[in-house]
């Protein structure tokens, strides 16, 4: 009878197990048909950046509304991904809301990678990987950048991109074709005749314009880089300026040392750009009937400094930082829109971690600006001299 009870308890086990063990495989069948038909891997990711401050110029005094700049950031599947920001900025006449850009990504190997869409343009170094507002170590831009300036931003089309290594040498690059800037023929605004604008849509000729950018890290650190870029590219519309070419390139540099003797970390940026525009004739300002021209070239620079003391033990002194940045701005000499200014930054900002500082930085700008007034070129809040409390944070 003992037996006969111990025979009967072990089949249910074993019968149990059986069961068990087909539910299992059941189950990792079941998973395994959902990896297969799904589309991808999705994650989805919300970063960005906000800032706020205060101002205080020759011609304003007043407390800076700012912006916020959301990223967001969906991956589909290893090697699927997109990325768009927005920028939600306080103006005069309400909220402004701007697509800075949106683009879908492709990883084709892992040294090439294929983005369509609108991005930042591959173009120096202060736009793709400067000017957000926490990376900045400045509450304004450098001459002739941003915008309003004469310098690539932002546009539409399709590049290559990646990295990697060549002999002991390590690279990046980016290959692209966009729309292009367009030149401003000054049929309607005659005090902008010759300027080229950026990232408009849709492009006003059949042209686009092809440009990269090379950069070169010579040190196994990669402590330094240098790059190379170029863009060129058919700019103007109807018969008086259909075959009306820009050339467009700069030369850039990069380079962060930690040195123990001192405590302290060093960073210089720096950068040279020169726009050249093929000629043309355009509506005099003060009599639109009557054609001018000039020599339409137009170039800017920046070097900036800055030196933080983050290898102190102290945690107030380890956390400033002091920045100094000079840039310069020379457009074409006869042109309604003629600058030839000069600027000076230096800047004390406080970490309060590592992606929120306070920056009360002074400002002065000195040379002359031409026919226009106000910022239409880009150079920041406000005009001359300034005292600047700008607080930014990443998130």
């Amino acid at each position: 009878m003992i037996v006969a009870v111990f025979f009967i308890v072990g089949s249910q086990k074993i019968c149990a197990q059986s069961n068990d063990s087909l539910l299992l495989q059941e189950i990792e069948s079941l998973k395994a048909r959902v990896e297969q038909n799904k589309p991808g891997k999705s994650i989805f990711m919300l970063r960005g950046y906000a800032h706020s401050g205060f101002v205080k110029t020759d011609d304003q005094v007043s407390f800076d509304g700012g912006s916020f700049n959301p990223l967001l950031m969906f991956k589909q599947s290893d090697r699927l991904l997109f990325e768009s920001e927005l920028e939600m900025e306080l103006a005069s006449d309400g909220l402004e809301i701007n697509l800075e850009y949106a683009n879908i990504s492709y990883i084709l190997t892992q040294t090439l990678t294929l983005r369509a869409g609108k991005f930042l343009t591959p173009f120096g170094i202060f736009v793709p990987r400067l000017h957000p507002a926490w990376i900045n170590k400045f509450p304004t831009k450098p001459l002739g950048t941003g915008h309003s300036g004469i310098l690539p931003t932002a546009d539409i089309g399709v590049e290559l991109r990646g990295g990697a290594y060549l002999g002991p040498l390590k690279v990046n690059y980016s290959l692209y074709a966009i729309n292009g800037p367009v030149l401003n023929n000054g049929a309607d605004e005659p005090e902008e005749g010759g300027k080229l604008h950026y990232g408009r849509f849709p492009d006003n000729n059949n042209g686009k314009s092809i440009g990269g950018r090379l950069g070169i890290l010579p040190f196994p650190n990669s402590s330094l880089e240098v790059g190379f870029s170029g863009m060129y590219g058919l700019v103007g519309k109807d018969s008086a300026y259909a075959n009306t070419a820009a050339t467009l390139y700069a030369i850039d540099a990069s380079f962060v040392k930690s040195l123990s003797a001192i405590g302290s970390v060093i960073d210089f940026k720096g950068q040279y750009a020169a726009v050249m525009v093929g000629d043309a004739q355009y509506p005099d300002h003060e009599n639109p009937d009557e054609l001018i021209s000039f020599t339409n070239n137009s170039s800017t620079y920046f070097a900036q400094f800055s030196i933080r003391p983050a290898l102190i033990s102290t945690p107030v002194i380890r956390n400033l930082e002091f920045a100094s940045r000079y840039s310069h701005i020379q457009t074409p000499k006869g042109s309604e829109w003629e600058v030839n200014q000069n600027q000076w930054e230096f800047s004390v900002n406080y970490w309060i971690d590592w992606r929120t500082v306070v920056k009360i930085s002074y400002r002065s700008i000195q040379g002359e600006e031409g026919h226009e007034e106000g910022e239409e070129e880009g150079h920041g809040i406000g005009e001359g001299n300034g005292l600047f409390i700008h607080w930014a944070i990443g998130f």
